[in-house]
């Protein structure tokens, strides 16, 4: 495994862990419900892991990279916006 896919996918994982909570608690504002947000944040991770071993194995470098921006930008956004 080349050493650039571990720090991607380490990088997903930093942005991804916020991203989780993040959606957790827009779930919870919107439904009430402790049940939409466990679903919620177990999609989410999930999708997550998925992401994480696809970029790990078998995803090209610049998709690699995009996705990890995507995940970045998409977590500053919603972190700034609430």
């Amino acid at each position: 495994m080349e050493t650039w896919r571990v720090i991607a996918t380490a990088l997903l994982a930093a942005a991804g862990l916020p991203l989780v909570l993040v959606v957790m608690a827009k779930v919870r504002d919107r439904t009430q419900s402790s049940g939409q947000v466990l679903l919620g944040g177990v999609v989410t991770l999930t999708l997550l892991v998925v992401l994480g071993v696809l970029m790990l194995t078998v995803l090209p470098g610049l998709a690699t990279w995009l996705l990890v921006a995507a995940v970045a930008a998409a977590v500053s956004v919603m972190l700034l916006a609430s």
